[in-house]
């Protein structure tokens, strides 16, 4: 038996994956077995030694040329990465990369969706629901804001936008260190900045501080929207993707119903709160914006609790520690499912190629800050080597397409939803106006005032000897008229001037009837005492319902559109989903043309803000599968960041138009999603692939 068939040789020692397999027939074959005594030695021995060399006595035939060349790949010394060319590095790390984003998937299929994942979409949802809040916070609290804080129109206008402005910096900046240190890390960052900001703006005094908290408050809580995204979706399986990143989704829709909700029942108890002498004022809008804070702190006590993305921790090498995770997420949908005693069966996962080196000072060689110097910058770098990878030419034609949808969408949605209420207001402005009462040529003598005068003109009249005490003007005008011997005492006005009269020997005490009110008059011998302290400018003293109503009502209209996209998103795919939902609400930017009245904006509103989320939705889901894992909240913050840019021109650009025309935010806002929405059908589907 010691010279077998050589065709039976050949066929035992088969090729496979660069390695030889030995059949299991009892012949010795080489190996690790220590070394025998030469007398108990065979014969004749077969089969190979570690370094494949033929032993004598065996016929091996002729050898494959693929044979003979991994024979010299193996004996060849290994080249040091560095001195490898780096395009062959990456090439190298491209290839890993592609077979651990198959293999990624197959064990996420086999940990299952269950109760880790739904635990951890409570957590992040908490969080994109502190993003939502942001957006309402500051149009609630100016109506009331302005009272304590003495805002003009500029200053008001300026404190709506600067959120948007820290959150398009907060965007790019978090999102892209979100891809080198971490998803939970970055995020816990971004809800500290935001908790504590929105804190600390509750209980500042002045505008320009307070503008500042909030500023830094948006910059916080504009990374959680790119990094949630990403972070959720590294969890999720390719059939549960979609749909679950949609249902996401809705949490941003909970926190405009949540600060809705609150300032309708904190804000208009006006004397709620403290004051501390005459100079701090603790009121009950400070209360709502404390409030608001709940679900960003919430979400980072919560998040401290759950573990990193597995799969950004691949990416950067570290092996253990994402077996460990994707166990932990196996255990515990498994003891969920009543199936405790199934095992995690994954032993190995492909880990690609390290390329990325970061500088590093030692302590002997330099200060702590020097160090920590060095750090940030080789990190601010990579962040920017992500940008302009996503402008590369593999993914520049996609990046371009997104941004302009992005744009687009933003640029709608965000000028609308501010033109909405502004027309509405402006719709009661004019009703209000045309019910104003006028007065002429009336005399009024030896007479006191007691009572507030609403919504009244006063022309070509006479008072003399009158006393106007413990009263509010609101909506009030005097128009050449004559006020001789009257007295003015602890009198409010709102919206009231007097023009072109002439006041003689009258007094005016404990008033806000300031300077500025009165137009053209002639004052002789008239005195102004002890004028009421605080804001310079007119208010109105109720509390604005109407913007609660319309935010409630708009953020409440998006449920039937979550619902819907999040039950097609894997079924008729992003892109159709896209197109769609942008083209239906450009269709309904037209009924707009209709809206004359305040109920007829509403209801427009609401069915555009239902027709506009799908698209939004789909926005989300198509962002985190077109990038890969490295790059994936980069390309997400950078998108995002220019969507906050678009809603910015979106407010200043609506809203100039309120009361001249309703044609260009209309025709703007339509063309916009129909050049968007076809656009988007450009764009490659990503429901059938995985997440590289």
């Amino acid at each position: 038996d010691g010279y077998r068939n050589t065709n039976q040789v050949s066929d035992d020692y088969r090729y496979q994956d660069g390695n030889y397999d030995a059949p299991n027939d009892g012949y010795y074959r080489g190996g690790d077995e220590p070394a025998q005594e030469e007398d108990a030695q065979s014969d004749v021995t077969e089969g190979h030694d570690e370094d494949d060399e033929v032993y004598e006595g065996e016929y091996q035939g002729i050898p494959h040329p693929d044979d003979i060349k991994e024979k010299q790949k193996k004996r060849a010394p290994a080249v040091d990465d560095e001195y490898r060319d780096r395009a062959d590095l990456m090439a190298e790390r491209m290839e890993d990369e592609e077979q651990l984003a198959h293999q990624y998937e197959n064990i996420i299929e086999e940990c299952g969706h269950g109760r880790f994942q739904w635990t951890l979409f409570f957590v992040l949802g908490l969080a994109l629901m502190a993003d939502g809040v942001e957006v309402f916070v500051v149009g609630f609290v100016l109506p009331s804001a302005e009272k304590d804080m003495c805002l003009s129109s500029s200053n008001k206008g300026m404190l709506g936008l600067i959120v948007y402005l820290g959150m398009m910096v907060g965007a790019v900046l978090l999102g892209g260190l979100a891809d080198k240190l971490g998803r939970k890390q970055c995020l816990i960052i971004s809800l500290a900045i935001n908790a504590a900001f929105a804190f600390l703006s509750s209980f500042v005094q002045g505008y320009g501080f307070f503008l500042f908290c909030r500023l830094i408050s948006g910059l916080g809580i504009g990374g959680t929207l790119p990094i949630v995204f990403a972070y959720f979706s590294e969890f999720l399986s390719r059939e549960k993707r979609g749909e679950h990143l949609s249902w996401l989704c809705m949490f941003w829709m909970i926190g405009g119903i949540y600060a809705s909700a609150m300032a309708w029942s904190i804000i208009p108890h006006y004397g709620w709160g403290f004051s501390m002498g005459t100079k701090y004022h603790f009121h009950s809008w400070r209360v709502f914006v404390l409030v608001c804070a709940l679900p960003c702190i919430a979400s980072l006590v919560a998040l401290k609790f759950m573990p990193e993305s597995p799969r950004f921790l691949l990416e950067i090498g570290k092996h253990d520690e994402a077996w460990m995770i994707l166990k932990q997420v196996h255990d515990t949908n498994m003891r969920a499912k009543g199936e405790p005693e199934r095992v995690f069966t994954v032993s190995y996962i492909k880990t690609p190629k390290q390329v990325d080196e970061f500088i590093e000072i030692q302590s002997s060689t330099g200060t702590w800050y020097q160090r920590w110097l060095v750090r940030i910058t080789t990190t601010l770098k990579q962040v920017w080597d992500n940008v302009l990878y996503c402008l590369t030419a593999q993914y520049r034609m996609n990046t371009l397409m997104l941004a302009v949808v992005w744009f687009t969408m933003a640029l709608s949605y965000y000028g609308l939803i501010v033109w909405f209420p502004d027309m509405i207001r402006y719709f009661q402005d004019e009703a209000y106006e045309s019910r104003v009462k006028i007065f002429d040529e009336e005399e009024v003598s030896h007479f006191t005032f007691n009572f507030t005068l609403e919504n009244q003109i006063h022309r070509n009249g006479e008072y003399r000897n009158d006393k106007f005490i413990g009263m509010k003007f609101k909506e009030v005008r005097f128009e050449d008229s004559l006020f001789e011997d009257c007295y003015f005492e602890d009198v409010r006005s709102s919206e009231t001037f007097f023009e072109n009269c002439t006041i003689i020997s009258t007094v005016f005490y404990n008033t806000d009837l300031y300077e500025h009110k009165f137009i053209n008059c002639r004052l002789i011998n008239s005195t102004f005492m002890k004028e009421k302290e605080g804001c310079h400018i007119d208010f109105e003293e109720d509390n604005d319902f109407l913007i609660y109503l319309v935010s409630f009502l708009g953020s409440l209209s998006v449920l039937p559109g979550n619902i819907i996209s999040a039950l097609l998103m894997d079924k008729i795919g992003r892109i159709k989903m896209i197109g769609g939902s942008m083209l239906i609400s450009a269709v309904c930017c037209f009924f707009l043309f209709f809206g004359n009245s305040e109920s007829a904006m509403i209801g427009w509103q609401c069915l555009f803000c239902g027709a506009s989320i799908a698209a939004w939705n789909a926005l989300d889901v198509i962002t985190v599968e077109l990038y890969p894992t490295d790059k994936r909240a980069t390309a997400f913050g950078i998108l995002n960041g220019l969507c906050k840019f678009a809603a910015i021109l979106g407010n200043s650009i609506f809203s100039s138009f309120v009361g001249i025309t309703k044609v260009v935010p209309i025709l703007l806002a339509s063309s916009a999603l129909v050049g968007g929405g076809l656009l988007a059908l450009r764009l490659p589907e990503t429901r059938d692939q995985v997440l590289m």
